[in-house]
């Protein structure tokens, strides 16, 4: 990472508040915490998604809507949601094959998805064991904190 790299992290932390700031590039993971007088807050950890069980439902009943993205979760469902406000993107490049299809099997370490937040590329995993059951959001859209991006049928 070169110097020009680094003040540019530094300026956006100082432009958003930022106490801490954790950064993976060429697979190399950059820490940057600023030091205060007072303690900062408690920080929600940013690389890790929210993976959720679905409600159980009642025999020919509908599900009832997931928070955050209007998207139903089924019984034995498990739901990605993004970690963070930013940019849904399927594939690591434009050009690149998607990471996970419907129907695919995921385990816990399956990168599924990028979310980009102040140009930091995000990798997601899908935290759990399961099919690919639902893609809820487009390639390319904003994606907010809590909002259903996958549904996945755990198995």
């Amino acid at each position: 990472m070169d110097l020009d790299r680094i003040q540019e992290l530094l300026e956006i932390m100082e432009k958003y508040g930022l106490q801490s700031l954790q950064v993976k590039e060429d697979g190399v993971e950059y820490r940057f915490d600023k030091k205060s007088e007072a303690p900062a807050p408690p920080m929600a950890p940013v690389m890790m998604p929210h993976v959720v069980p679905g409600p159980p439902a009642a025999a020919g009943s509908a599900a009832a809507p997931a928070a955050g993205g209007g998207a139903e979760e089924d019984a034995g469902s498990a739901a990605i949601k993004a970690p963070m406000v930013g940019t849904f993107y399927r594939a690591p490049s434009p050009d690149a094959e998607p990471y996970v299809r419907v129907g695919d099997h995921v385990t816990p370490e399956t990168v599924v998805c990028i979310v980009e937040a102040m140009k930091v590329m995000n990798e997601i995993t899908a935290d759990c064991t399961g099919t690919v059951k639902k893609i809820l959001v487009e390639n390319s859209q904003p994606v907010e904190y809590g909002q259903v991006m996958f549904l996945i049928e755990q198995n």
